[in-house]
């Protein structure tokens, strides 16, 4: 099995889809001859062509829209938003149309929109947001955040397939960060299944996306503290393996969700309610957050460091937890 980065993962997860079911087209700013403001589509406008890989202007309602009715027709439309802050402009073709078709009348709408998310590149409010708790709160989409290349790859094929709107937020501070072993055969990760990316006893860290290794890393830490933290990547916030988190929280009787969205009205806080109402009596501690803080994100280094969660703090906040 080849080594891949994350943002590889993706790029062959496109083309063997689109090499698979000629249905399947990719859509937006910069994604031809250009390959992508991250090159996630790298290759695909000169094996593919022009019908199938299509350029549009800066206009993310007019394009969604589109996507919405090609969809309708039967075609497998996989939008990209350039930076997942831009998504805001093409909110209502998402939750009044794409999200509410299949309720309506019944009818598929198989799309996929692709949004480099998040932080870690200093890039400023307008390009580092985290808006999944938007999209979580709407019924009718499905909101997919991977924290691995092998998962990328796997849970993108399966949104392509899924006769639902997804959402698929793509972690870009992971996109060159970390390489592993991916499979070159083409291959689904079910949508809806929590990874524990580290057994442990004492305490559950609830997390997803580029929080993922930090809480990883933190969990090693905390190891060689005679703490034993068990990680669990949530990979798919809706539909959300509750099963998945409430085992794991009854087994450590404590619970630290950690995200990099702001705090308040985050996802974070769902999780937490569900455990509060599905397992109080296994716990030892109040489900506890670590968030980032409600103000937008810090374009200066320094204070973007301070803004995102990362392993230390989620020691500290740990550390905490314990004690209580």
């Amino acid at each position: 099995m080849p080594d891949l980065s994350y943002i590889e993962a993706i790029n062959q997860a496109l083309h063997q889809e689109m090499e698979r079911d000629e249905n399947v087209f990719v859509l937006g700013e910069d994604v031809g001859e250009f390959g992508g403001a991250f090159k996630a589509t790298a290759g695909l406008y000169e094996k593919f062509g022009r019908r199938r890989v299509l350029d549009t202007p800066m206009c993310e309602w007019a394009f969604i829209g589109l996507a919405n009715g090609a969809a309708m027709m039967g075609l497998k439309p996989v939008v990209e938003i350039q930076f997942a802050d831009f998504i805001s402009t093409g909110f209502d073709p998402i939750v009044q149309y794409a999200a509410t078709t299949h309720y309506r009348w019944g009818a598929k709408l198989p799309l996929v929109i692709r949004a480099p998310w998040g932080g870690g590149a200093c890039a400023g409010p307008f390009h580092s947001q985290c808006k999944e708790a938007w999209f979580a709160h709407c019924p009718g989409l499905k909101i997919v955040i991977p924290s691995t290349p092998h998962d990328a790859k796997g849970l993108l094929i399966s949104a392509i397939r899924d006769p639902n709107p997804v959402i698929f937020f793509e972690p870009k501070y992971l996109y060159r960060r970390q390489k592993m072993e991916v499979p070159l055969e083409t291959y689904a990760s079910p949508l809806g299944k929590a990874a524990i990316r580290r057994e442990g006893s004492a305490l559950s860290i609830i997390t997803y996306g580029a929080m993922v290794p930090e809480a990883l890393e933190a969990a090693e830490t905390l190891s060689a503290e005679n703490i034993s933290c068990e990680v669990v990547d949530l990979r798919t916030l809706v539909p959300l393996d509750k099963k998945t988190v409430l085992d794991s929280v009854r087994k450590t009787s404590r619970a630290l969700i950690v995200h990099e969205a702001v705090r308040t009205a985050g996802f974070g806080a769902e999780v937490a309610a569900i455990i509060s109402e599905e397992a109080f009596d296994a716990l030892d501690a109040p489900p506890a957050r670590l968030t980032a803080p409600d103000t937008p994100v810090p374009y200066s280094p320094p204070l973007e460091k301070a803004f995102r969660p990362d392993a230390d703090k989620i020691a500290v906040r740990a550390r905490e937890l314990i004690r209580y």
